[in-house]
């Protein structure tokens, strides 16, 4: 029988022992009432952490970004973020239907934007136009292929906004990968965003939830929009607690999933039936399968030695290397990469 490697995604991890000891050992109350100290606990230590005023502790981090785009916008208000992004694609539409504001959809390299792609697309008034009035970047890029920001690109971005008058969020859903990749400091980010969501449940290894970090004025409105939305928890402190062990034990240890990306991102540049990969600069590799190969045939005899990963188009698929993969995990994908006999025709 194959041991099991699922690479479709770091959101498939599961809670080792002592995260499970930190859970069962936690202090709660009804975080509705505001009597949760563990949650109270999460939502202060991660506003430090990026030198923020307030957090609000959610499900999902669809749920902290759609929650922040309301509090930033209006109906009949435009947002501005990049085509790959995840708030467009992966959020069943909810700017739309919870928002009702209009996207402007931009083309980023890898996800990434810049000032001139950004300014060229802020509205003027003008009867005709909605009003843009956010602008939200992905750190890490999910569909470029864990692609990051550094700091140094997102100030400029952050110094038109404020020029524009427009606000500017975060979808932080793998920031930690980032600030491991590029160095940066997470006490940095404060003053360049209105709003960061920070997921807890992919690379860190918690089973649930993200945290909403903003203004206290922000997070108090935050924090009636997150009731509406059916994601006001009682005893969520067992859930947090997973979120602390997870910020205190698992941040450096991003480090050894890169190094296990790149090491996938190796084996398949090496074999006939891999066109081209995405740089890898964190823990998410996309490659392209050549021409003539189906993407879903590599999935299928990858599934048949045991190792899971995901299609993301006809020709492209999608690895994700998280602290459930060890490295005989690794040398084992590298070696069913290398030996895997694909033809064209097929």
């Amino acid at each position: 029988m194959h041991m099991k490697i699922d690479l479709r995604s770091d959101t498939v991890t599961v809670p080792d022992q002592g995260m499970l000891d930190a859970m069962m050992c936690a202090k709660v109350g009804d975080d509705v009432f505001g009597e949760d100290e563990t949650v109270s606990k999460l939502e202060h230590k991660l506003a430090a952490m990026f030198n923020m005023e307030a957090g609000l502790f959610c499900p999902s981090g669809t749920m902290t970004n759609q929650i922040a785009i309301k509090c930033f916008t209006k109906p009949m208000d435009e947002v501005i973020c990049d085509q790959s992004s995840h708030v467009y694609r992966y959020e069943g539409g909810g700017i739309a239907y919870h928002s009702m504001a209009s996207v402007r959809l931009l083309n980023g390299s890898r996800g990434i934007l810049t000032p001139e792609l950004i300014e060229a697309e802020i509205n003027e008034e003008n009867i005709h136009y909605p009003n843009t009035s956010l602008v939200v970047l992905e750190n890490t890029v999910n569909k470029g292929g864990g692609a990051c920001y550094k700091l140094s690109q997102i100030e400029p971005i952050h110094t038109l906004c404020n020029i524009k008058g427009l606000k500017l969020h975060l979808d932080g859903a793998r920031i930690f990968n980032a600030l491991i990749a590029t160095g940066d400091h997470a006490a940095s980010y404060g003053r360049y965003f209105d709003g960061i969501s920070v997921c807890l449940s992919k690379g860190l290894g918690a089973p649930v939830g993200s945290v909403l970090l903003g203004s206290k004025e922000t997070i108090k409105n935050a924090n009636k929009i997150r009731k509406a939305f059916g994601g006001g928890m009682h005893q969520a402190g067992f859930l947090a607690a997973a979120g602390i062990y997870a910020l205190d034990h698992n941040i450096a240890r991003l480090a050894i999933d890169h190094k296990h990306a790149k090491a996938l991102a190796d084996a398949l540049n090496s074999v006939d039936y891999v066109a081209s990969v995405l740089p890898v600069e964190t823990n998410i590799v996309v490659f392209e399968v050549a021409e003539g190969i189906k993407a879903s045939a590599v999935v299928h005899h990858l599934a048949e030695k045991g190792i899971l990963c995901n299609t993301t188009g006809p020709r492209t698929v999608r690895m994700v290397t998280h602290l459930n993969i060890s490295e005989e995990m690794i040398d084992r994908t590298v070696e069913n990469i290398i030996h895997l006999h694909l033809s064209a025709h097929k």
